[in-house]
């Protein structure tokens, strides 16, 4: 689904971590793990192809889904006028968000406006947003932020029906949040190697 070799990207002439090489395959997940600042978000997002490598190739052969820091959660809208917008740009059935709503733990919020919403209530609004348009590979960068207890488990339940199907996903994530009983390879981002 998804290849790099030697990628990297560079800022101020300077790479941002060494370069990488990766295979997903169909079935996989992911973890991107790494101290602040060492990539992870840069990486996804060469993944989304919303930036361009400096070095290396990157290769993609599916279309994702793509869920940054910036949740796309637009806040004069409600959470049902969200998450039916997006299901009217993916041409989806309506019906979808319905139960999108009901899986994200958004029973009750549907009239609220996404303004008032609490983080991690906006979090699961930006997740139900993989049900109503899925793609064969999941790209979340720090999925569990924000999120509580039984959000973190609706996260893991969401990859692994994502990984049952036949789909792979590449998420990163830093400190203790790490997907539980689930089947993870791991890809720790490195600091450049300087020459003296």
């Amino acid at each position: 689904m998804l290849q790099a070799r030697d990628l990297t990207l560079e800022r101020l002439f300077e790479p941002v971590f060494a370069p990488v090489n990766l295979d997903v395959a169909g079935g996989e997940l992911w973890l991107l793990s790494g101290a602040n600042g060492r990539g992870k978000t840069t990486l996804i997002r060469l993944f989304a192809g919303l930036l361009r490598p400096s070095r290396g190739t990157l290769t993609r052969r599916v279309k994702v889904s793509y869920l940054g820091h910036q949740l796309g959660v637009k806040d004069d809208l409600t959470v049902a006028e969200n998450l039916r917008f997006y299901s009217a740009l993916a041409g989806t059935e309506p019906g979808t968000v319905g139960a999108a709503i009901e899986r994200l733990g958004l029973r009750g919020l549907e009239q609220q406006a996404a303004r008032t919403l609490s983080a991690g209530q906006r979090k699961r609004c930006a997740l139900a947003r993989l049900l109503l348009h899925p793609q064969p590979l999941w790209l979340l960068d720090e999925p569990y932020a924000n999120l509580d207890a039984d959000g973190i488990h609706q996260v893991d339940g969401l990859i692994r029906e994502q990984l049952a199907r036949g789909g792979a996903c590449v998420l990163s994530t830093h400190g203790a949040l790490r997907p539980a009983s689930l089947d993870y390879q791991e890809l720790a981002l490195q600091a450049p190697e300087y020459a003296p």
